[in-house]
Order: structure tokens, then C-alpha cells, then sequence
């Protein structure tokens, strides 16, 4: 389904329109793989690709969605005063966390806007108070480097961390059960590896994590999207994601997750903020009396413990409309669309000299391969090509869309030869 800008209408409330068009159910059963469903995939025309140019990068940044566009430079209008709000930006966020609990199987109100999935995961690790605490947090080699940096830190400062290395690129279950012990107050991990695409089982991460007493954080940021998630199916404590990648939004905005009975149980507020309440001002002799500037009510939501202050407006004004399109596309069809394209460069690749680094069944978005000096080698070639991949010294990471087809294949692997 092509998204037809002149269909945008005018205002915010033009946006949702075109965001409600778009949200129609998709079909329910997944497609088989290898097919797409008429009208839903591929879908290059959606987005503002140069001809020409073979865009595999998504896992790095996925492009944003021409309707999605507008709805930010619509937003960008309003704040220069060129056109008048039609919606509020509180509305329009309210909207959003709704849309993204239902991708992932939650209720809005578990559900808290975040600046991004290291902010996600700072709440979960401060709000659960495991800094200078005598516990233990158990995650892996092939979380974020990024995470890897927090936990090291932590690890510096005193806290207990146990890191599970992987064995042929996976992380097998029989190590985390190794590393679990009683004083294990946590399991971080990617659902998938930002490294390699490698996907745990989530559920029964979970099961083995509940077991021993220890919750899950899982940062979704490579799968959230692209990947289905049941976030009641799998039993998952906590996750967190940014929007710019496989969500199709910008920078500044993701999103929080916490399972429901863990506020104030086992996870607290570590950050105190304006719109975790409501407020009620006690100066002007109209105002209720108090002894007190202001009085206050907190939320106790998930947005009322992690929404610390203001978000990116223009963000959450791109996932407005990105959101609801991904609903339409389904991501068990983008899951399955993918399925044939990299089964290609897993049949191509090692002819050429490449090691896949990916398990094979792996289904998430991303395939890693190995090659001594590929960047050296390569690099050039594929920006002469205008074939777009991750490639840093000897790895390169493929990563297609729903825009791209096995021609965008084809060029990599011609580029390659």
C-alpha cells in the first residue's frame, strides 16, 4: 500500500487520518513464506528512496516513512507559528503509547515515553535500586555494547555482574541457567543481538529467570517492528526501546515497558518530575489554601514513575503515523517477507569467502558476516554501487526492510563479487 502525500491533510488531525486509513487489520493469518499479501509488502513506495540507491541498513537507522515526514514538518509548521495546532502534543503521545502497547501485546498504562533504550534501561536497573546493592545482574556478550558499558561500570563501582559468552555465536539457555544465583536480581539481554541478530527465546528466558527468583529486562530496539512480540506471552519484566530503527520514528522518543504488579513492588521512581503528577498551586489568595507553593498527586501508571519531563514532539508526531502503518503491514508479514532475501546471502555469502556469524535459524532482521579486512576491501566498492550495509573492519551487517526486494540483494552481492 502506497501512502499518497497529497492524501495528508491539513493539521495534526489530518496525520491521525491518515494513520486511521492505514491501521486496517492486517491479515490475520501469516503470510507463507516467501509471498506477500497483496497490497501490504513490498512497499518502496512509501518511503522517499532514491532511485538507485540499495538502502540495507535499517538496523543502523531505518528510514522514515514519507507520511510520517510530513506529519514532523506539519508539527515543525505549528511551532513556527505557520499553522495552528490542531492537536495537542499531550494527545498525540497518549495516542502513541497506545499504539505501541498494542504491537507488542500490552495495556497503555504499562507503558511510559522514555528518550531512549539506554534511558530504558538506567530506570530498570536504578529504579530496582541494584546499584551499591549486594546483588547480581546477569547479562550476555551479545547485549548492547552500550549496556555492556553501563554493567561494566556498575561492575567497577562494587555490583555483582556475570557475563554469559556465546558458543557458535549463540547464547545458549544452559549458561544463563549457569550464571544464575541466588542473588541474581536480574537478566539483561537484547530479545535481538544488535551484533549479529541472534534472537532468544524470550519465554523461556523468562520461565528460567522467575524460577530463581530474578526478573527480565530485554532491550527490543532490533526487533520491535520488525519481529512479533507478546510481551504477556513471553512473561518479560521489563523492556525498552528507542524509535529511529525498525518503530520507523526519530531520535529523542522510545518507549518503557513494565509488567503489570512490579510498580513500587519491585521497581520504584530513581527520577522525580513534573509530569509523574497533577499539580495544584497555592499563591494567588483564589487559589485553595495550603501550607504549601504547590500540592501534588502522583501517577501511578508507568508513565507516572519513568515520564520525568518534556518528550520530542516531532518524533512522537512521526510515530503517529509510523505506528499505525506498521499495525497495517503486521510483523509477522515483515518477518516472513525478509525470510527469502536473507536466505539468499546465507546460500551466496560463503561461496565468496564470507562466515556467516548468524545462527541460521535466526529469523530477526539481521545477518552478520565475517571476512578479514572487508571494509578495506569493500567499502568503496559498495559506495560506488549505492549499496547501503553496516560494514566496520571485518564484519558486515545486512539488514532489509519492507522496502527492499531481491534486486536490493542482487546489487550487494554483485558489488561483493
Amino acid at each position: 500500500m502506497t501512502i499518497n502525500r497529497r492524501d495528508l491533510l491539513a493539521g495534526a488531525s489530518g496525520a491521525a487520518a491518515i494513520a486511521a486509513g492505514l491501521a486496517r487489520p492486517a491479515r490475520a493469518a501469516a503470510p507463507r513464506e516467501g509471498t506477500a499479501p497483496t497490497g501490504v509488502l513490498p512497499a518502496r513506495g512509501d518511503f522517499a528512496i532514491p532511485e538507485g540507491t540499495h538502502y540495507l541498513n535499517s538496523a543502523f537507522i531505518h528510514p522514515m516513512p514519507i507520511a510520517a515526514a510530513d506529519a514532523v514538518r506539519h508539527f515543525l509548521a505549528t511551532r513556527t507559528f505557520a499553522e495552528p495546532r490542531v492537536r495537542s502534543g499531550d494527545s498525540i503521545a497518549a495516542d502513541v503509547t497506545a499504539q505501541f502497547a498494542a504491537l507488542i501485546n500490552a495495556r497503555p498504562e504499562d507503558i511510559s515515553l522514555v528518550q531512549s533504550t539506554s534511558v530504558a534501561e538506567n530506570l530498570v536497573v536504578n529504579g530496582m535500586g541494584l546499584p551499591g546493592s549486594n546483588a547480581t545482574i546477569v547479562t550476555d556478550a551479545l547485549h548492547f555494547d552500550g549496556s555492556l558499558v553501563m554493567y561494566g561500570e556498575l561492575a567497577r563501582r562494587g555490583l555483582r555482574v556475570t557475563l554469559v559468552r556465546p558458543r557458535a555465536w549463540r547464547i545458549e539457555l544452559d549458561d544463563i541457567a549457569r550464571a544464575l544465583d541466588r542473588r541474581t536480581r536480574l537478566v539483561a539481554l537484547s530479545l535481538v543481538s544488535w551484533y549479529n541478530g541472534f534472537q532468544h527465546d524470550l519465554a523461556a528466558v523468562c520461565d528460567l529467570a522467575h524460577a530463581h527468583g530474578a526478573h527480565v529486562y530485554a532491550d527490543i530496539i532490533q526487533a520491535a517492528g520488525t519481529t512479533p512480540i507478546d510481551v504477556q506471552a513471553s512473561g518479560v519484566d521489563f523492556c525498552g526501546c528507542s524509535s529511529f530503527k525498525w518503530l520507523m520514528g526519530d531520535f529523542g522518543v522510545g518507549f518503557l515497558y513494565v509488567r503489570p504488579g512490579l510498580l513500587d513492588t519491585v521497581i520504584g521512581r530513581s527520577q522525580i518530575g513534573y509530569m509523574q503528577a497533577d499539580t495544584t498551586t497555592h499563591y494567588l489568595p483564589t487559589d485553595p489554601p495550603a501550607d504549601t507553593p504547590v500540592t501534588w498527586t502522583m501517577h501511578t501508571d508507568a508513565a507516572g514513575h519513568f515520564e520525568v519531563g518534556t518528550y520530542a514532539q516531532g518524533a512522537v508526531n512521526a510515530l503517529s503515523v509510523s505506528l499505525p502503518y506498521l499495525q497495517r503491514l503486521g510483523p509477522a508479514n515483515v518477518e516472513a517477507y525478509r525470510q527469502p532475501l536473507l536466505r539468499r546471502l546465507y546460500e551466496e555469502l560463503p561461496r565468496r569467502g564470507w562466515t556467516p556469524i548468524t545462527p541460521p535459524e535466526t529469523r530477526s532482521a539481521l545477518a552478520s558476516y565475517t571476512l578479514a579486512g572487508a571494509e578495506a576491501r569493500f567499502g568503496d566498492r559498495l559506495k560506488a554501487a549505492s549499496v547501503a550495509v553496516s560494514l566496520y573492519g571485518d564484519r558486515m551487517r545486512v539488514a532489509p526492510s519492507v522496502f527492499n526486494d531481491m534486486d536490493d540483494i542482487d546489487a550487494l552481492l554483485a558489488a561483493l563479487s
